[in-house]
């Protein structure tokens, strides 16, 4: 049986002038998360001034272990930008882990129906 896969999906809208300083806090960001060994993936883009997490984890205990490992960093960036969407995927008993903890961000709670995992 496979291990149950959460992830988190945040868009930043840089404040106008912070796109710069918002780059530099992602190769940071990568840096702190590479020791993470729930991390399954963790990437950003950027379309124009939005900033996008891609970023999965095994289980709640993963994502809620990274949020911790991030915080500092996170507190930064949200001091330059500000989370106009935050969605949360995954199995729903793996969601209901993390209702409480995540609850004043206001995510979309997506509940896992089907897939394919290789």
């Amino acid at each position: 049986m496979s291990q149950p896969a959460v992830s988190i999906h945040p868009y930043f809208k840089v404040h106008p002038g912070k796109l710069a300083a918002a780059r530099a806090l992602l190769p940071r960001f990568v840096e702190k998360t590479t020791s993470e060994p729930k991390c399954l993936y963790y990437e950003f883009t950027v379309n124009g001034d939005v900033v996008f997490c891609r970023e999965g984890y095994i289980g709640a205990e993963g994502a809620l272990a990274h949020l911790a490992n991030v915080g500092e960093i996170l507190a930064e960036m949200m001091k330059i930008s500000d989370v106009i969407r935050l969605e949360i995927h995954g199995p729903a008993e793996e969601l209901e882990k993390l209702k409480g903890p995540l609850a004043e961000y206001k995510p979309d709670w997506f509940v896992y129906e089907a897939g394919l995992r290789k």
